[in-house]
């Protein structure tokens, strides 16, 4: 069949040695192989052969990871020491016929298992997201007939067209091509649209490099192209991705796991000291029914059931703060995990760099320029070493007005924006002639374009022929300098532009050189042959997608907070270790790491390579996952930046994944934990430094809650080991100084409420300047545990000593209300230590003058619902029905708040030794 394109000549490398057509790689093969090896022709399959393909390669879908059913999530959530032991507190209470304090027990737990339910059955969809990456329908030729089919009946062996627009079905051999452009950046993460050929390359080259291949879930960008199925499904680049997401692990938070840690030890304790409660209840004279009931009480009393409650809330509001400075969490223990970071891998295009090239260099044989300014806006100005030129010299000017006019992007302004249309090197061009006064749209009228040879990835170079020059029609020729220098008379030969070449690629930059002559005729074609040779380079133009000026305050905020960057992107290395030397991460004097280098490292070598090295060039989505892998078996907590599909395993495999709002694939956004609305490197400091608040804030939280739970364990303990069976009403029953009910009163009700304003505090001022902590560091520390001992024992001793008073002084035993009544007040007395100990902790280490006493004025507000709350507690009916409550004289209440008040000097006195032993 004769193709209607030019078929190039097959000049490409052929299999290595040793290996045979049927074992090497599609990309190495030329076309006439790669149609044999499917058993097609150009003219395609037919349909009976698509038929049986079909049946036996299976659709050209990617296959969904079958996620947890509810049953599953929910026994996740149930399936805990603490929750367990509640139930079994539950289930006693009511065997033993106190119906009412064994529902309220299975409320706490049914309310706990709900909001940890609803969080993880909207979490994660990100193998979903990459099957949607596959179009629709896809023109292909069937029986030698061109014909649009469903992508999905795709197979190895159908022969499709692509032009400009479509999206890639699957992976394809190019078999023909014409100016072929594709959008490989979700899959490479290079900046520009890649240059397709049909020449056979290198078996070893990198993703990136393998030019003769389109894979699917791609974009076309510009030109057309034939081509042959060769992977569908999971078979294909985007499938095999899509394995290593499955194969990536969701990994628990640090907090996570510290409060698991926790959960085990308390849970060990209750069972323990609830075991022994029994047995000295029993030795104490204690019916049965009334030794399990004690003990039922201690497992209440010890539990932080408000706990998980406080923790969400923290993390939720840490939520709201982040969506203000442009970071969504799509996870919410994702907000403590920012935190911890100690490294950060980022991708480098469109996330440290602003995804728009920009000409930064510019030589003529005359001298060599720099042009400031970054971006697509014609906003900058010739310099030389750092001194603005005022007037740009002609063979600048007529350098760039080249370069422009040789060339098919276009730069137009939208709502005070600059946007380009086109190839994004080209427009650069575009943008560093309107930099120094040259307006394109006179230009392009001056200088008329009469015919051109547009680019072809074989000959390296465009050539425009412009009639309406002073002198008569002139070619420009713009491309490839090796290629462009082949075709210019020099007169010191190629070896001084070759070395300013080598110079400018050393700083990661894009070289094109640009040069002109007079058309040999008046005609109006430009053929090959007038190309040939005769032409007067005008020079070079050297080009870079820079850092966005954001990012370098970013990278050093992060190295101030001991964060440590290291960029892992898929463009060339040594534009990799230019951008890595400008923001910092990088030392001039050291090399990167390339992924072909990684591929032949063991993980042993890889994790001494990545706690060395900072840039890692031309990496695949296996390496970044691999380097992720290494940094966490090396104590790291790792975030992850990415916008591409490329980057979606190492997203989802590293601690916290960041996806880009802007620029990001759907599957990147899925995969990650939190999203940045910006695309902005220097947000994700922003959200760190609200986690390292948010986790300040939560350790707050737990030096708050604990000592009430330990207190109360301590008072019920205290109880039973001392205080004598009472007869109450004709009936013994044991002294305790709060029923199970009253102790989740404290626990669920006053705790939460006062606790949860401390998720407001504002941050430290050393919160950025401090080192990440470290991923194995306990959750509490010595003096936060010694702490928690001291304010228990005072809390203890207030709430025993108060209720023992008020029992004794209403007649000790006399009635059901006196037992209330000095139960009550114990409760009160609690509350009160509660109240002045919150202020103690908004600040753990300094004195409430260094945070301020308004800072936080939530406190105010749950300080004052509290009061409500305890008030209807003591005194509306139900309430006292429902908890076993009584009223307190105004007397009563003042006793209360003057013993929770000896907490402020004793915990102040203990900060000040502290600070003065240090």
């Amino acid at each position: 069949m004769q193709h209607p394109m030019t078929t190039q000549e097959q000049t490409g490398p052929r299999p290595p040695p040793g290996t045979s057509e049927h074992t090497a790689p599609w990309h190495a093969l030329p076309p006439e192989s790669v149609l044999s090896r499917v058993e097609s022709t150009e003219a395609g399959l037919t349909h009976e052969q698509a038929r049986e393909r079909l049946a036996r390669h299976g659709p050209n879908v990617l296959e969904r990871e079958r996620g947890d059913g509810v049953l599953t999530l929910l026994w996740r959530q149930v399936n805990s020491p603490l929750i367990w032991v509640l139930i079994a507190s539950a289930v006693l209470a009511v065997l033993l016929g106190k119906v009412t304090d064994g529902l309220v027990v299975a409320a706490v737990v049914v309310l706990n298992t709900l909001v940890g339910f609803v969080q993880e059955y909207r979490a994660g969809k990100a193998i979903e997201a990459l099957s949607q990456m596959v179009p629709q329908t896809t023109p292909v030729l069937r029986d030698g007939h061109k014909q649009s089919v469903p992508a999905a009946d795709l197979v190895p062996g159908d022969v499709v067209h692509l032009e400009s627009g479509d999206r890639v079905p699957a992976d394809l051999r190019l078999l023909h091509a014409r100016n072929l452009q594709i959008e490989e950046a979700a899959l490479t993460g290079e900046s520009v649209p890649s240059r397709k050929q049909v020449d056979a390359v290198a078996a070893d080259a990198e993703l990136g490099d393998r030019a003769s291949v389109a894979f699917g879930g791609t974009m076309v960008t510009s030109g057309a192209a034939t081509a042959v199925v060769v992977a569908t499904g999971g078979a294909t680049e985007l499938g095999r991705i899509s394995h290593l997401l499955e194969q990536a692990t969701d990994l628990r938070t640090p907090m996570t796991l510290a409060l698991e840690h926790i959960g085990k030890l308390i849970t060990g304790a209750i069972i323990v000291l609830s075991g022994v409660l029994l047995g000295v209840g029993l030795l104490r004279g204690y019916d049965l029914s009334e030794a399990v009931l004690v003990a039922i009480t201690l497992a209440v009393a010890a539990i932080p059931e408000g706990l998980p409650a406080i923790v969400t809330i923290a993390m939720a509001i840490g939520v709201q703060r982040m969506a203000a400075r442009r970071a969504v969490i799509r996870k919410l223990p994702a907000v403590e995990t920012l935190g911890s970071t100690t490294v950060i891998c980022t991708d480098k295009t469109g996330t440290l760099t602003r995804n728009e090239m920009t000409v930064q260099a510019v030589w003529t044989p005359r001298g060599r320029y720099t042009l400031s300014g970054v971006g697509y806006a014609p906003q900058g100005q010739l310099q030389v070493e750092g001194q603005p030129v005022e007037q740009p010299p002609e063979d600048v000017r007529a350098l760039l007005l080249a370069g422009a006019l040789c060339n098919d992007a276009a730069l137009h302004s939208r709502e005070g924006r600059w946007e380009m249309t086109g190839d994004p090197t080209e427009g650069a061009l575009v943008v560093a002639a309107e930099k120094v006064g040259l307006r394109m749209e006179a230009e392009r009228t001056r200088h008329v374009r009469v015919d051109a040879i547009p680019f072809e990835s074989e000959h390296q170079f465009m050539a425009t022929l412009h009639a309406g020059e002073p002198g008569g029609r002139r070619i420009l020729l713009k491309g490839a300098p090796e290629v462009v220098l082949r075709r210019c008379a020099l007169e010191s030969g190629p070896e001084p532009v070759l070395a300013e070449v080598e110079r400018l690629a050393r700083q990661g930059m894009r070289v094109l050189a640009v040069a002109q002559k007079a058309a040999p005729s008046a005609g109006d074609d430009l053929r090959m042959e007038d190309v040939e040779g005769g032409f007067t380079l005008l020079g070079l133009e050297g080009m870079i997608d820079p850092p966005r000026e954001e990012a370098l305050a970013a990278v050093k905020a992060c190295h101030t907070a001991g964060i440590r960057v290291k960029m892992m992107t898929g463009d060339h290395q040594a534009t990799a270790e230019a951008i890595g030397v400008q923001l910092g991460i990088h030392a001039p004097d050291r090399p990167g790491m390339t992924g072909a280098r990684l591929s032949t490292l063991d993980d042993a070598r890889m994790a001494e390579i990545v706690a060395d090295t900072n840039v890692f060039a031309r990496v695949a989505p296996e390496h970044k996952l691999r380097l992720v892998r290494a940094l966490q078996a090396k104590g790291q907590v790792v975030a992850m930046t990415g916008d591409g599909v490329n980057d979606a395993p190492a997203l989802k495999q590293a601690n916290i994944g960041v996806a880009m709002g802007i620029t990001g694939t759907a599957v990147s956004k899925e995969a990650a934990d939190l999203v940045l609305t910006d695309d902005n490197f220097a947000s994700i400091v922003a959200a760190v430094e609200e986690g390292r608040r948010v986790y300040d804030n939560l350790i707050k939280s737990l030096a708050f809650v604990l000592p009430t739970n330990l207190g109360l364990a301590l008072i019920l303990m205290f109880g039973v080991a001392f205080f004598p069976i009472q007869h109450v009403e004709g009936e013994s029953v044991p002294l305790m100084a709060m029923l199970p009910t009253q102790l989740l009163w404290i626990n669920l009700v006053a705790t939460v409420t006062l606790a949860l304003p401390l998720a407001f505090e504002v941050r430290e001022r050393d919160v950025m300047q401090r080192p990440p902590r470290a991923p194995d560091a306990p959750v509490l520390s010595h003096f936060v545990v010694m702490r928690t001992g001291l304010v228990a024992l005072l809390m203890a001793a207030g709430a025993l000593g108060l209720f023992l008073w008020v029992y004794r002084q209403d007649g000790a035993g006399q009635s059901t209300r006196a037992l209330a009544r000095a139960q009550t007040m114990a409760v009160n007395t609690v509350i009160s230590f509660q109240i002045f100990y919150l202020w103690l902790c908004r600040t753990l280490v300094g004195s409430l003058r260094s945070v301020g006493l308004f800072s936080n004025r939530t406190l105010f507000v749950g300080i004052g619902i509290l009061v409500l709350l305890q008030a209807a507690f003591m005194y509306v009916p139900f309430l006292q029905r429902l908890f076993g409550s009584a009223a307190l004289s105004l007397e009563d209440v003042g006793l209360s708040v003057l013993a929770g008040m000896v907490v402020l000097p004793v915990v102040g006195l203990e900060k000040w030794l502290r600070s003065r032993g240090k």
